[in-house]
């Protein structure tokens, strides 16, 4: 599983001129299942999406294809784990430690 940081490198009105792109980008990958929750960071400098079921590289070519990304308006952080504990909502998505 990953968690995908987003920082703002630019001020928030060039962000928001990629906003609805940036929704439609959102929208085909929880269509896919490899998003699970995203949302803005408080204070709002960026944002932070959960992601599962591709590899690091697929993750990478993922966030580099991001409309803020595109337009230069953000930075990515990418940060893998393995999800060994969930809610019972998420119980499909736990993973076990390698050996």
């Amino acid at each position: 599983m990953f968690v995908m940081e987003l920082t703002y490198i630019a001020p928030v009105e060039s962000v928001e001129e990629e906003m609805d792109a940036h929704l439609a980008w959102l929208d085909g990958y929880y269509a896919s299942g490899v998003f699970l929750a995203s949302g803005r960071k408080v204070p709002r400098d960026g944002g932070v999406i959960l992601a599962a079921g591709v590899s690091r590289a697929e993750v990478e070519k993922i966030a580099a294809e991001d409309p803020f990304t595109v337009a230069g308006v953000c930075a990515y952080r990418i940060t893998e784990f393995i999800a060994t504990k969930t809610s019972s909502h998420l119980a499909e998505l736990r993973e076990t430690l390698p050996a």
